[in-house]
Protein backbone atom coordinates (compact mmCIF):
# COMPACT_ATOMS: atom_id res chain seq x y z
CA UNK A 1 0.00 0.00 0.00
CA UNK A 2 1.51 3.39 -0.81
CA UNK A 3 2.20 6.00 1.59
CA UNK A 4 -0.72 8.66 0.13
CA UNK A 5 -2.60 5.45 0.25
CA UNK A 6 -1.71 5.15 4.19
CA UNK A 7 -2.52 8.91 4.44
CA UNK A 8 -6.37 8.92 3.03
CA UNK A 9 -6.87 6.06 5.09
CA UNK A 10 -5.64 7.67 8.28
CA UNK A 11 -7.61 10.88 7.06
CA UNK A 12 -10.47 8.91 6.58
CA UNK A 13 -10.19 7.07 10.06
CA UNK A 14 -9.87 10.71 11.99
CA UNK A 15 -12.79 12.13 9.85
CA UNK A 16 -15.12 9.17 11.04
CA UNK A 17 -13.92 9.02 14.62
CA UNK A 18 -14.91 12.66 14.60
CA UNK A 19 -18.06 13.12 13.00
CA UNK A 20 -19.65 9.70 14.03
CA UNK A 21 -21.93 10.83 16.90
CA UNK A 22 -23.27 13.88 14.36
CA UNK A 23 -23.45 11.50 11.79
CA UNK A 24 -25.65 9.02 13.37
CA UNK A 25 -27.74 11.95 15.35
CA UNK A 26 -28.63 13.52 11.86
CA UNK A 27 -29.07 9.97 10.47
CA UNK A 28 -31.25 8.91 13.01
CA UNK A 29 -33.31 12.32 13.03
CA UNK A 30 -33.54 11.54 9.56
CA UNK A 31 -34.88 8.10 9.69
CA UNK A 32 -36.27 7.65 13.13
CA UNK A 33 -34.98 4.03 13.98
CA UNK A 34 -31.78 3.42 15.11
CA UNK A 35 -30.80 0.22 12.60
CA UNK A 36 -31.62 2.24 9.48
CA UNK A 37 -29.89 5.36 11.00
CA UNK A 38 -26.97 2.53 10.99
CA UNK A 39 -27.20 1.22 7.74
CA UNK A 40 -27.67 4.76 6.23
CA UNK A 41 -24.61 6.09 7.96
CA UNK A 42 -22.44 3.06 6.55
CA UNK A 43 -23.40 3.36 3.04
CA UNK A 44 -22.87 6.88 2.71
CA UNK A 45 -18.92 5.89 4.63
CA UNK A 46 -18.87 3.19 2.08
CA UNK A 47 -19.56 5.91 -1.18
CA UNK A 48 -17.39 8.51 1.11
CA UNK A 49 -14.18 6.31 1.15
CA UNK A 50 -14.81 5.58 -2.45
CA UNK A 51 -14.45 8.90 -3.66
CA UNK A 52 -11.93 10.08 -0.15
CA UNK A 53 -9.62 12.21 -2.28
CA UNK A 54 -12.26 14.03 -4.17
CA UNK A 55 -13.92 14.94 -0.69
CA UNK A 56 -11.16 15.62 1.55
CA UNK A 57 -9.91 18.18 -0.93
CA UNK A 58 -13.34 20.04 -0.71
CA UNK A 59 -14.50 22.96 0.96
CA UNK A 60 -16.39 21.84 3.08
CA UNK A 61 -16.05 17.87 3.84
CA UNK A 62 -18.58 17.56 6.31
CA UNK A 63 -21.40 19.40 4.16
CA UNK A 64 -19.88 16.58 1.31
CA UNK A 65 -20.64 13.80 3.04
CA UNK A 66 -24.51 15.25 4.76
CA UNK A 67 -25.35 15.69 1.27
CA UNK A 68 -24.33 12.30 0.20
CA UNK A 69 -26.04 10.75 3.36
CA UNK A 70 -29.35 12.70 2.36
CA UNK A 71 -29.41 11.85 -0.96
CA UNK A 72 -28.96 8.16 0.29
CA UNK A 73 -32.05 8.82 2.83
CA UNK A 74 -34.12 10.28 -0.07
CA UNK A 75 -33.34 6.94 -2.91
CA UNK A 76 -33.81 4.68 0.21
CA UNK A 77 -37.23 5.96 1.17
CA UNK A 78 -38.37 6.53 -2.42
CA UNK A 79 -37.56 2.98 -2.93
CA UNK A 80 -39.71 2.18 0.61
CA UNK A 81 -42.46 4.02 -0.63
CA UNK A 82 -42.53 2.04 -3.74
CA UNK A 83 -42.36 -1.48 -2.37
CA UNK A 84 -44.84 -1.10 0.97
CA UNK A 85 -46.70 2.01 0.89
CA UNK A 86 -47.71 0.75 4.45
CA UNK A 87 -48.02 3.10 6.93
CA UNK A 88 -45.40 3.26 10.07
CA UNK A 89 -45.87 1.14 12.86
CA UNK A 90 -46.70 2.57 16.30
CA UNK A 91 -43.74 3.03 18.01
CA UNK A 92 -41.26 2.05 15.08
CA UNK A 93 -37.92 1.31 17.41
CA UNK A 94 -37.64 5.25 18.00
CA UNK A 95 -36.47 4.95 21.32
CA UNK A 96 -32.97 3.72 20.78
CA UNK A 97 -31.04 6.51 19.77
CA UNK A 98 -27.21 6.79 20.52
CA UNK A 99 -26.55 9.16 23.33
CA UNK A 100 -24.74 12.15 22.32
CA UNK A 101 -23.61 14.45 25.48
CA UNK A 102 -24.11 17.74 23.27
CA UNK A 103 -27.43 16.39 22.04
CA UNK A 104 -30.16 19.57 22.41
CA UNK A 105 -33.10 16.93 21.50
CA UNK A 106 -31.55 14.69 24.71
CA UNK A 107 -32.86 17.66 26.96
CA UNK A 108 -36.41 17.23 25.78
CA UNK A 109 -38.99 15.92 29.06
CA UNK A 110 -40.31 13.08 26.68
CA UNK A 111 -38.17 11.65 23.83
CA UNK A 112 -40.41 9.80 22.55
CA UNK A 113 -43.15 11.74 22.04
CA UNK A 114 -40.87 14.35 20.31
CA UNK A 115 -38.94 11.94 18.28
CA UNK A 116 -42.07 10.29 17.23
CA UNK A 117 -43.68 13.36 16.34
CA UNK A 118 -40.85 14.06 13.93
CA UNK A 119 -40.73 10.78 12.11
CA UNK A 120 -44.60 11.31 11.48
CA UNK A 121 -43.70 14.70 9.51
CA UNK A 122 -43.04 14.20 5.81
CA UNK A 123 -39.65 13.25 4.59
CA UNK A 124 -38.67 16.84 2.79
CA UNK A 125 -40.29 18.51 6.18
CA UNK A 126 -38.18 16.45 8.17
CA UNK A 127 -35.29 17.06 7.02
CA UNK A 128 -35.69 20.37 6.62
CA UNK A 129 -36.17 20.76 10.24
CA UNK A 130 -33.43 18.59 11.36
CA UNK A 131 -30.71 20.39 9.45
CA UNK A 132 -32.19 23.65 10.23
CA UNK A 133 -32.88 23.06 14.00
CA UNK A 134 -30.85 20.21 15.07
CA UNK A 135 -28.15 20.49 13.18
CA UNK A 136 -27.89 24.28 13.21
CA UNK A 137 -27.27 25.32 9.59
CA UNK A 138 -28.02 28.11 7.84
CA UNK A 139 -31.10 28.14 5.73
CA UNK A 140 -28.41 28.11 2.67
CA UNK A 141 -26.66 25.65 4.35
CA UNK A 142 -29.68 23.37 4.29
CA UNK A 143 -30.39 24.28 1.13
CA UNK A 144 -27.69 22.98 -0.45
CA UNK A 145 -27.49 20.04 1.76
CA UNK A 146 -30.98 19.35 0.77
CA UNK A 147 -30.44 19.80 -3.20
CA UNK A 148 -33.19 22.58 -3.10
CA UNK A 149 -34.00 26.52 -3.20
CA UNK A 150 -33.81 28.54 0.33
CA UNK A 151 -37.70 29.67 -0.30
CA UNK A 152 -37.94 25.45 -0.36
CA UNK A 153 -36.55 25.18 3.21
CA UNK A 154 -38.03 27.89 4.14
CA UNK A 155 -41.16 26.22 3.25
CA UNK A 156 -40.46 22.74 4.49
CA UNK A 157 -39.28 23.94 7.78
CA UNK A 158 -42.07 26.21 8.41
CA UNK A 159 -44.46 23.57 7.67
CA UNK A 160 -42.91 20.95 9.18
CA UNK A 161 -42.53 23.06 12.43
CA UNK A 162 -45.84 23.94 12.35
CA UNK A 163 -47.12 20.54 12.42
CA UNK A 164 -44.74 19.67 15.30
CA UNK A 165 -46.95 22.53 17.13
CA UNK A 166 -49.88 21.13 16.41
CA UNK A 167 -49.29 18.03 18.37
CA UNK A 168 -50.83 18.11 21.54
CA UNK A 169 -48.59 15.76 23.42
CA UNK A 170 -45.59 17.26 21.74
CA UNK A 171 -47.28 21.07 23.00
CA UNK A 172 -48.02 19.62 26.73
CA UNK A 173 -44.21 18.23 26.92
CA UNK A 174 -42.36 21.42 25.83
CA UNK A 175 -44.69 23.36 28.02
CA UNK A 176 -44.22 21.05 31.49
CA UNK A 177 -40.74 21.82 30.61
CA UNK A 178 -40.90 25.22 31.20
CA UNK A 179 -40.24 26.34 27.63
CA UNK A 180 -42.78 27.97 25.08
Amino acid sequence: MGVRKQAGDREFQAFVVGRWPRLMRTAFLLTGEQHAAEDLVQSTLEQVYVAWHRVASADAPEAYVRRVMINAHARRYRRKLREFLVPRSEDAGLTHEVADTGDRIAQADDRHTLLKALAELPTRQREAVVLRYWEDLTETQTAEAMGCSVGTVKSNAAKGIAKLRAISGLAETVTQGGRK
